[in-house]
């Protein structure tokens, strides 16, 4: 190949790398104070308990 094959295709990979990253940049998905986390699992009043193997 030559150089000007060699820079197309670099050119080509850039782009399609910016157009990728251009997609996943939602500004919107992170805002101040807002947590991914809507719920608690439940109540935690109780204690977990761990039991050994008998037998």
């Amino acid at each position: 190949m030559t150089d000007s094959e060699n820079e197309k295709i670099k050119q080509q990979f850039r782009e399609a790398l910016d157009r990728k990253n251009h997609q996943h940049a939602n500004p919107t998905a992170a805002t101040a104070g807002d947590s991914k986390i809507h719920h608690t699992h439940g109540p935690a009043d109780h204690k977990r308990e761990f039991r050994r193997k008998s037998g």
